[in-house]
């Protein structure tokens, strides 16, 4: 008796293939855009101000120039008289406070300025600036100044409302706040948008929730890089990342360098004495001039008398264009010779990096094209932050705003990303701390929220079923 040999058949039963693990992207993505949804609800305030600030700030280089033309301007003459000069007039004319500094005329047809500092009625953060025509003498006006680029009272007013909503040290944590989140709300919505398939992207042809998305998601990837650059440029000069920051420079050796003021030699300290008030020290201003172009300090400069008897003169270049000019000398009172000299070009990298980043940021480094790409940037953001809020309202019913992105993707994270991550994300809070402390605050109020829902919602389980039974 034969045995058939066994068949099979399509209909054999096969163990079901395991469904395919998500990937990291999968997992994160809905982290990344609760992220983007609470930080742009929350922070786009504080971003809004800072943007509608900037703007003015970037437009307010221009319109100093008009609204100060009769300070800052002259016709120009043939011959101008010397420095020692137009101090003394300018020192007739407002003989309160010290002379701080002088700004010679840097090209044809501008005024000199007299910085006094002490002077009654001014801030002490700030110098009156004593306007005087180089080609007369004759004193065109006086304007209270502040800041290394020379910013006169509109500036100044809207550099300070900008800074710190004229709220003083404690009103600069708003624009550090701002400046900390930004790069993080610009980088996930990069991530976010181009993680997008290519035909949801498009705004052409669409309308409602859809376009208002594709309008915010295409202007905030071209602007992205900028932001960025705001967001790093800004921390630079905050109060705690700011000083983090100049910590690691002074660590690295990369601090920015200063000349030595010390008068030095057998004189010091005699025969530099000078009036109360003056800027004529020793050999005196037309001297410690020619002896700074000497060393080829060209315009626009500006001279700083000794600080005492044993102090130098200290030249220094204050271009803030490019190409900068920052280099500097320290001229003996006694004998007017060159003590020290330092030289932008021996700046070590990332002292020449912040300087060039500050006057970017600002307006100076480009002049009117950097402005108007800083007035482009800050209109950019204040669209992308009406699109968003409005998103948000389009994602609801009637006139409610729409719900949040629903909390708790972390969970579905493996534990080997999400530990690595959080500890990135600490040490970075560490460092930038109103980026850490807000993102720590955020974590803990969402999950007492959360808590708070989930027991909630375990109450009426509990109430619907002793209701059936």
């Amino acid at each position: 008796m034969s045995t058939a040999p066994p068949t099979t058949t399509d209909e054999t039963p096969r163990p079901a293939a395991p469904a395919p693990s998500p990937g990291v992207w999968t997992l994160l993505r809905p982290l990344v855009l609760r992220l983007h949804f609470y930080a742009g609800v929350f922070v786009a305030p504080f971003l809004l101000i800072a943007a509608v600030t900037g703007f003015l700030y970037a437009a307010s280089f221009q319109a100093e120039k008009l609204v100060y033309a009769h300070e800052l301007t002259v016709p120009a003459g043939e011959r101008e008289i010397p420095v020692s000069e137009q101090v003394a007039a300018a020192r007739e004319a407002y003989p309160e406070g010290t002379v701080s500094a002088v700004r010679p005329a840097p090209e044809p047809g501008a005024t000199t300025r007299v910085l006094l500092s002490g002077v009654e009625g001014v801030d002490s953060a700030h110098t009156l600036a004593v306007f005087v025509d180089p080609y007369t003498g004759k004193v065109r006006g006086s304007l209270e100044q502040y800041g290394s680029s020379g910013a006169l009272p509109l500036r100044t007013w809207i550099d300070e409302f900008h800074r710190d909503l004229h709220l003083g040290e404690t009103g600069r944590l708003y624009s550090e706040f701002a400046a900390s989140w930004l790069w993080v709300i610009a980088g996930g919505g990069l991530v976010l948008w181009f993680s997008r398939r290519r035909a949801l992207r498009k705004v052409r042809g669409t309308s409602g929730r859809r376009r208002t998305l594709g309008l915010h998601g295409t202007i905030g990837a071209w602007a992205a890089v900028g932001f960025f650059f705001l967001s790093a440029t800004g921390l630079t000069w905050s109060t705690y990342a700011g000083a983090t920051i100049d910590e690691l420079r002074t660590s690295l050796g990369q601090s920015t360098p200063s000349v030595t003021a010390d008068a030095g030699g057998d004189h010091a300290g005699h025969g530099a004495s000078a009036a109360a008030g003056s800027a004529e020290h020793g050999v005196g201003l037309d001297a410690v001039l020619a002896a700074a172009r000497g060393e080829g300090l060209g315009d626009p400069v500006e001279i700083v008398p000794p600080a005492d008897e044993s102090s130098a003169y200290v030249v220094r270049q204050i271009q803030r264009s490019w190409p900068e000019k920052q280099d500097a000398v320290a001229v003996d009172p006694n004998s007017g010779e060159v003590t020290d000299v330092v030289r932008f070009a021996d700046y070590p990298v990332l002292a020449k990096l912040t300087r060039w980043g500050i006057d970017l940021h600002t307006g100076n480094l480009f002049g009117l094209v950097n402005q108007l790409l800083l007035m482009a940037l800050a209109a950019g953001l204040v669209l992308l932050i009406l699109w968003g809020y409005r998103m948000w309202w389009q994602r609801g019913r009637g006139s409610a705003f729409g719900r949040p992105i629903p909390r708790g993707a972390w969970q579905q994270v493996s534990p080997r990303i999400l530990v690595p991550l959080a500890a990135g994300v600490a040490v970075l809070g560490y460092f930038v701390p109103l980026l850490g402390i807000p993102l720590a605050a955020f974590v803990v109020v969402d999950a007492a929220l959360g808590e708070v829902a989930h027991r909630r919602a375990r109450a009426r389980t509990e109430a619907a079923d002793q209701g059936a039974r």
